[in-house]
Protein backbone atom coordinates (compact mmCIF):
# COMPACT_ATOMS: atom_id res chain seq x y z
CA UNK A 1 0.00 0.00 0.00
CA UNK A 2 1.43 3.26 -1.23
CA UNK A 3 0.68 6.48 1.23
CA UNK A 4 -0.59 10.03 -0.14
CA UNK A 5 -0.83 13.59 1.86
CA UNK A 6 -4.30 15.78 0.92
CA UNK A 7 -3.59 19.13 2.46
CA UNK A 8 -6.38 21.57 2.97
CA UNK A 9 -6.36 24.27 0.04
CA UNK A 10 -6.84 27.18 2.46
CA UNK A 11 -3.22 27.00 3.21
CA UNK A 12 -1.14 29.94 2.13
CA UNK A 13 0.73 28.97 -1.50
CA UNK A 14 4.23 29.59 -0.34
CA UNK A 15 3.66 26.96 2.34
CA UNK A 16 2.01 24.54 0.32
CA UNK A 17 4.95 24.75 -2.20
CA UNK A 18 6.81 23.93 -0.01
CA UNK A 19 5.24 21.64 1.40
CA UNK A 20 5.58 19.72 -1.79
CA UNK A 21 8.71 19.82 -2.11
CA UNK A 22 9.63 18.24 0.97
CA UNK A 23 6.98 15.33 0.47
CA UNK A 24 9.04 14.57 -3.10
CA UNK A 25 11.86 12.70 -1.35
CA UNK A 26 10.23 9.09 -2.67
CA UNK A 27 8.86 8.31 0.43
CA UNK A 28 5.53 9.48 -0.01
CA UNK A 29 3.49 8.59 -3.54
CA UNK A 30 0.98 11.62 -4.30
CA UNK A 31 -0.64 14.85 -3.22
CA UNK A 32 -3.77 15.74 -3.74
CA UNK A 33 -5.97 19.19 -3.06
CA UNK A 34 -10.00 19.67 -2.75
CA UNK A 35 -11.82 21.09 -5.61
CA UNK A 36 -14.10 23.91 -3.43
CA UNK A 37 -14.57 27.52 -3.63
CA UNK A 38 -15.13 27.77 0.23
CA UNK A 39 -15.31 26.27 3.26
CA UNK A 40 -18.48 23.80 3.46
CA UNK A 41 -21.23 24.36 5.88
CA UNK A 42 -23.37 21.78 4.91
CA UNK A 43 -26.09 24.35 3.85
CA UNK A 44 -27.02 27.17 1.89
CA UNK A 45 -25.01 29.43 4.46
CA UNK A 46 -21.58 30.88 3.14
CA UNK A 47 -18.53 31.44 6.18
CA UNK A 48 -15.25 33.11 4.70
CA UNK A 49 -12.40 31.25 4.37
CA UNK A 50 -8.98 31.05 2.21
CA UNK A 51 -10.09 28.33 -0.30
CA UNK A 52 -7.27 28.38 -3.46
CA UNK A 53 -8.52 27.46 -6.48
CA UNK A 54 -7.12 23.85 -6.97
CA UNK A 55 -6.53 24.21 -11.14
CA UNK A 56 -4.51 27.21 -10.66
CA UNK A 57 -2.61 25.78 -7.83
CA UNK A 58 -2.03 22.33 -9.47
CA UNK A 59 0.54 23.30 -12.34
CA UNK A 60 2.34 25.32 -9.67
CA UNK A 61 2.98 22.27 -7.22
CA UNK A 62 3.95 20.51 -11.30
CA UNK A 63 6.74 22.37 -11.41
CA UNK A 64 8.03 22.12 -8.33
CA UNK A 65 7.85 18.18 -7.97
CA UNK A 66 9.63 15.41 -10.33
CA UNK A 67 8.27 12.52 -8.24
CA UNK A 68 4.77 12.80 -6.94
CA UNK A 69 1.75 11.87 -8.12
CA UNK A 70 -1.08 14.62 -8.28
CA UNK A 71 -4.24 15.62 -8.91
CA UNK A 72 -8.17 16.86 -7.35
CA UNK A 73 -9.95 14.88 -4.76
CA UNK A 74 -12.16 15.16 -6.70
CA UNK A 75 -13.36 17.71 -9.94
CA UNK A 76 -17.32 18.30 -9.98
CA UNK A 77 -18.97 18.02 -13.05
CA UNK A 78 -21.32 19.81 -11.71
CA UNK A 79 -19.32 23.15 -11.91
CA UNK A 80 -16.79 22.04 -14.56
CA UNK A 81 -17.55 21.06 -18.19
CA UNK A 82 -16.19 18.35 -19.65
CA UNK A 83 -13.96 19.64 -22.27
CA UNK A 84 -12.23 22.40 -19.55
CA UNK A 85 -11.43 19.21 -17.30
CA UNK A 86 -9.77 16.95 -20.29
CA UNK A 87 -8.10 20.23 -21.69
CA UNK A 88 -6.70 21.35 -18.30
CA UNK A 89 -5.86 17.75 -16.90
CA UNK A 90 -3.66 17.25 -20.94
CA UNK A 91 -2.07 20.62 -19.97
CA UNK A 92 -1.12 20.05 -16.40
CA UNK A 93 0.02 15.46 -17.11
CA UNK A 94 2.66 17.84 -19.48
CA UNK A 95 3.61 20.42 -17.12
CA UNK A 96 4.19 17.61 -15.10
CA UNK A 97 5.75 15.61 -17.55
CA UNK A 98 3.23 12.30 -16.59
CA UNK A 99 2.40 12.79 -13.24
CA UNK A 100 -1.19 14.00 -13.24
CA UNK A 101 -4.56 11.75 -12.56
CA UNK A 102 -7.73 13.74 -13.35
CA UNK A 103 -10.01 13.05 -9.59
CA UNK A 104 -13.91 13.31 -10.49
CA UNK A 105 -17.44 13.74 -8.84
CA UNK A 106 -20.84 14.43 -9.67
CA UNK A 107 -21.09 17.30 -7.37
CA UNK A 108 -22.56 17.45 -3.63
CA UNK A 109 -21.23 21.04 -1.86
CA UNK A 110 -24.39 23.22 -1.30
CA UNK A 111 -23.26 26.44 -0.20
CA UNK A 112 -20.36 26.96 -3.12
CA UNK A 113 -23.82 25.99 -6.45
CA UNK A 114 -25.96 28.24 -4.43
CA UNK A 115 -23.68 31.15 -3.88
CA UNK A 116 -22.35 31.18 -7.49
CA UNK A 117 -25.74 30.35 -9.02
CA UNK A 118 -24.73 26.57 -10.42
CA UNK A 119 -27.39 24.33 -10.06
CA UNK A 120 -27.12 21.53 -8.02
CA UNK A 121 -29.56 19.12 -9.61
CA UNK A 122 -31.34 16.36 -7.85
CA UNK A 123 -29.36 13.13 -7.64
CA UNK A 124 -31.05 11.28 -11.00
CA UNK A 125 -29.69 14.02 -13.45
CA UNK A 126 -26.26 14.75 -11.85
CA UNK A 127 -25.22 11.41 -12.00
CA UNK A 128 -26.75 11.34 -15.54
CA UNK A 129 -24.81 14.30 -16.40
CA UNK A 130 -21.34 12.83 -14.46
CA UNK A 131 -22.06 9.57 -16.73
CA UNK A 132 -21.78 11.81 -19.99
CA UNK A 133 -18.85 14.35 -18.60
CA UNK A 134 -16.71 11.12 -17.65
CA UNK A 135 -17.45 9.40 -21.37
CA UNK A 136 -16.46 12.88 -23.40
CA UNK A 137 -13.29 13.20 -21.16
CA UNK A 138 -12.36 9.77 -21.90
CA UNK A 139 -12.76 10.23 -25.68
CA UNK A 140 -11.14 13.71 -25.78
CA UNK A 141 -8.15 12.50 -24.12
CA UNK A 142 -7.51 9.46 -26.66
CA UNK A 143 -9.15 10.02 -29.64
CA UNK A 144 -8.19 12.84 -32.34
CA UNK A 145 -11.60 13.98 -32.54
CA UNK A 146 -14.64 13.70 -30.04
CA UNK A 147 -18.65 13.75 -31.13
CA UNK A 148 -20.90 13.29 -28.51
CA UNK A 149 -24.94 13.22 -28.50
CA UNK A 150 -26.61 12.75 -25.10
CA UNK A 151 -29.56 14.37 -23.03
CA UNK A 152 -27.04 17.32 -21.55
CA UNK A 153 -23.70 17.47 -23.66
CA UNK A 154 -23.55 17.68 -27.22
CA UNK A 155 -19.99 17.55 -28.34
CA UNK A 156 -19.25 17.89 -32.34
CA UNK A 157 -15.59 16.87 -33.61
CA UNK A 158 -14.08 18.45 -31.16
CA UNK A 159 -10.19 17.97 -30.37
CA UNK A 160 -8.20 18.24 -27.28
CA UNK A 161 -4.06 18.80 -28.41
CA UNK A 162 -1.84 18.10 -27.64
CA UNK A 163 -2.82 14.62 -25.87
CA UNK A 164 -1.44 14.13 -22.17
CA UNK A 165 2.14 12.50 -21.88
CA UNK A 166 0.28 9.42 -20.40
CA UNK A 167 -0.80 6.88 -22.87
CA UNK A 168 -4.18 6.40 -20.58
CA UNK A 169 -4.05 9.41 -18.23
CA UNK A 170 -6.06 8.08 -15.37
CA UNK A 171 -9.23 8.88 -14.01
CA UNK A 172 -9.75 8.87 -10.53
CA UNK A 173 -13.97 8.45 -9.33
CA UNK A 174 -14.49 9.79 -5.55
CA UNK A 175 -17.73 7.87 -5.19
CA UNK A 176 -20.55 5.84 -3.11
CA UNK A 177 -23.32 5.13 -4.69
CA UNK A 178 -24.22 2.02 -6.43
CA UNK A 179 -24.89 3.80 -9.60
CA UNK A 180 -21.74 5.76 -9.39
CA UNK A 181 -20.11 2.47 -8.32
CA UNK A 182 -20.71 0.74 -11.79
CA UNK A 183 -20.26 3.84 -13.90
CA UNK A 184 -16.48 4.05 -12.07
CA UNK A 185 -16.41 0.03 -13.08
CA UNK A 186 -16.89 1.32 -16.67
CA UNK A 187 -14.97 3.99 -17.40
CA UNK A 188 -11.97 5.06 -14.38
CA UNK A 189 -8.91 3.08 -13.57
CA UNK A 190 -8.61 4.72 -10.03
CA UNK A 191 -11.29 4.76 -7.24
CA UNK A 192 -11.69 6.34 -4.11
CA UNK A 193 -13.45 6.35 -0.40
CA UNK A 194 -13.35 7.89 3.07
CA UNK A 195 -14.01 5.41 5.82
CA UNK A 196 -12.88 3.57 8.78
CA UNK A 197 -11.75 0.43 7.76
CA UNK A 198 -15.77 -1.38 8.11
CA UNK A 199 -17.11 1.22 6.45
CA UNK A 200 -14.25 1.46 3.26
CA UNK A 201 -13.88 -2.46 3.26
CA UNK A 202 -18.19 -2.53 2.92
CA UNK A 203 -17.58 0.02 0.37
CA UNK A 204 -14.81 -2.13 -1.15
CA UNK A 205 -16.67 -5.00 -1.43
CA UNK A 206 -19.75 -2.90 -3.32
CA UNK A 207 -16.78 -1.93 -5.69
CA UNK A 208 -15.88 -5.04 -6.96
CA UNK A 209 -19.32 -6.24 -6.99
CA UNK A 210 -20.15 -3.32 -9.34
CA UNK A 211 -16.69 -4.39 -11.59
CA UNK A 212 -18.01 -7.81 -11.62
CA UNK A 213 -21.23 -6.75 -12.59
CA UNK A 214 -20.26 -5.26 -15.77
CA UNK A 215 -17.34 -7.76 -16.53
CA UNK A 216 -13.99 -5.71 -15.28
CA UNK A 217 -11.59 -7.62 -13.01
CA UNK A 218 -11.26 -5.74 -9.98
CA UNK A 219 -8.11 -6.22 -9.80
CA UNK A 220 -7.37 -3.68 -12.67
CA UNK A 221 -8.98 -0.91 -10.61
CA UNK A 222 -6.55 1.11 -8.47
CA UNK A 223 -8.26 1.89 -5.28
CA UNK A 224 -7.72 4.00 -2.58
CA UNK A 225 -8.62 5.85 0.78
CA UNK A 226 -8.46 8.80 3.76
CA UNK A 227 -9.70 9.45 6.81
CA UNK A 228 -7.84 12.16 9.19
CA UNK A 229 -4.85 10.43 10.90
CA UNK A 230 -3.67 12.11 14.53
CA UNK A 231 -0.46 10.01 16.16
CA UNK A 232 -0.33 10.88 19.22
CA UNK A 233 0.90 8.92 22.83
CA UNK A 234 -1.42 10.93 24.76
CA UNK A 235 -4.86 9.34 25.11
CA UNK A 236 -6.39 13.02 26.07
CA UNK A 237 -5.85 14.58 23.11
CA UNK A 238 -6.47 11.28 20.60
CA UNK A 239 -10.27 11.05 22.22
CA UNK A 240 -10.00 15.00 21.63
CA UNK A 241 -9.41 13.98 17.92
CA UNK A 242 -12.04 11.49 17.84
CA UNK A 243 -14.36 13.72 19.06
CA UNK A 244 -14.03 16.88 16.97
CA UNK A 245 -15.98 17.75 13.86
CA UNK A 246 -14.10 14.96 11.65
CA UNK A 247 -14.35 12.58 14.60
CA UNK A 248 -16.26 10.41 12.44
CA UNK A 249 -13.31 10.61 9.50
CA UNK A 250 -10.24 10.14 11.70
CA UNK A 251 -8.30 7.40 13.41
CA UNK A 252 -6.20 7.68 16.49
CA UNK A 253 -3.60 6.42 18.29
CA UNK A 254 -0.02 5.64 19.17
CA UNK A 255 2.21 4.24 16.77
CA UNK A 256 0.89 0.74 17.45
CA UNK A 257 -2.24 1.34 17.41
CA UNK A 258 -2.59 2.97 13.97
CA UNK A 259 0.09 0.39 12.37
CA UNK A 260 -2.62 -2.14 13.45
CA UNK A 261 -5.47 -0.29 11.93
CA UNK A 262 -3.68 0.70 8.67
CA UNK A 263 -2.58 -3.14 8.23
CA UNK A 264 -6.75 -3.31 8.32
CA UNK A 265 -6.88 -1.54 4.99
CA UNK A 266 -3.80 -3.23 3.36
CA UNK A 267 -5.09 -6.77 4.15
CA UNK A 268 -8.73 -5.29 2.83
CA UNK A 269 -6.95 -4.60 -0.73
CA UNK A 270 -6.20 -0.95 -0.74
CA UNK A 271 -3.49 0.42 -3.32
CA UNK A 272 -3.59 4.10 -1.68
CA UNK A 273 -4.34 5.65 1.90
CA UNK A 274 -4.42 9.36 1.56
CA UNK A 275 -3.17 11.09 4.93
CA UNK A 276 -5.52 14.47 5.40
CA UNK A 277 -2.85 16.72 6.94
CA UNK A 278 -5.99 18.91 8.75
CA UNK A 279 -5.36 17.55 12.40
CA UNK A 280 -1.66 17.81 12.38
CA UNK A 281 -1.28 21.33 13.97
CA UNK A 282 -2.10 24.60 12.68
CA UNK A 283 1.61 25.88 11.74
CA UNK A 284 3.88 24.13 8.72
CA UNK A 285 6.41 22.86 10.98
CA UNK A 286 3.82 21.26 12.76
CA UNK A 287 2.62 19.76 9.95
CA UNK A 288 5.67 18.46 8.94
CA UNK A 289 6.66 16.81 11.96
CA UNK A 290 3.78 15.25 12.46
CA UNK A 291 3.46 13.40 9.32
CA UNK A 292 7.53 13.01 9.80
CA UNK A 293 6.79 10.69 12.62
CA UNK A 294 3.91 9.17 10.96
CA UNK A 295 5.93 8.12 7.97
CA UNK A 296 8.99 6.85 10.50
CA UNK A 297 6.70 5.71 13.46
CA UNK A 298 3.98 4.23 11.38
CA UNK A 299 4.11 3.59 7.54
CA UNK A 300 7.78 2.92 7.29
CA UNK A 301 6.97 -0.30 10.26
CA UNK A 302 3.93 -1.89 8.11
Amino acid sequence: MKFSVWPNIKYPVDEVLDLARWLDDGRWYGMWFADHYMPNTGKTKVNDGDSHEVWGLLPAVAVVTEQLRLGPLVAPTSVHHPALLANRAATIDHVSDGRFVLGLGAGWQINEHVAYGIELEAPKPRVDRFEEAIQIIRSLLNEPRTTFAGSVYTITDAPCQPKPVQQQLPILVGTGGNRMLRITARHAEEWNTWGHPDSAGERLNAMHAACERVGRDPATLHTSVQVAVHLSDDAAANAKALEGPLGARTIAGGADELIGILNQYRELGFDEFIVPDWLMGSEPAARKEHLDRLHTEVISQL
